[in-house]
């Protein structure tokens, strides 16, 4: 069981939902559970899906993928989303492209503390990550002015903003239906991205 509720198969997709499955479909040619959860309610997958890929995959992002990767994986981390974090950090690695990186920033993120691996702009969109993640109620105009202070400009912060706003949506979506990887491909992209 991938999901605690039905999912229609890729292969028994009709109307709409066979539209959206082919507007879906991963670099692999599959469809991930993230969007086959929808299937009851395909109106709600063409939604996710463009916000996903207008939030991470835009090429108007001044950001690099890796780091928006990075971005996502903390943030699903912090929210115990296991399928999320499983896809995404299998992403930031293999964009990362440098196992040990990768292996510090895991056990980083694992014990909390970004700062073990990242500094500066970096360090301050984790930070504020963090806190929009775990404390979205004390969010004060202070945490913007700390990125800002680090040299981060209002565009870069509004895709980080983004990024964390999409995968605290995503992660409760994912949790709340105990939607897990049974049947994904994990890993979508080649090092020369």
């Amino acid at each position: 069981m991938s999901a605690w509720i039905k999912m229609i198969e890729v292969d028994q997709a009709e109307g709409q939902v066979k539209t959206m499955y082919e507007l879906v479909k991963t670099p692999h040619g599959t469809v991930d559970n993230v969007m086959r959860v929808h299937s009851l309610r395909p109106h709600t997958m063409e939604g996710h899906v463009t916000l996903y890929r207008s939030v991470l995959h835009n090429p108007d992002n001044s950001l690099p993928l890796w780091f928006l990767e990075v971005v996502a994986s903390y943030t699903s981390m912090l929210n115990k989303c296991d399928y999320s974090f499983t896809h995404h950090f299998a992403n930031a690695r293999i964009l990362i492209d440098d196992n040990e990186k990768s292996d510090r920033i895991y056990e980083a993120f694992s014990d909390r503390v970004p700062e073990q691996v990242f500094s500066g702009r970096e360090l301050a969109f984790l930070k504020y990550a963090e806190k929009l993640t775990t404390q979205v109620d004390a969010m004060e105009k202070g945490d913007y002015e700390q990125m800002k202070q680090s040299g981060c400009d209002d565009g870069e912060i509004l895709e980080v903003n983004q990024v964390v706003a999409y995968f605290n949506y995503s992660n409760r979506l994912l949790n709340g239906l105990g939607v897990t990887t049974e049947g994904d491909t994990v890993g979508y992209y080649d090092k020369s991205q």
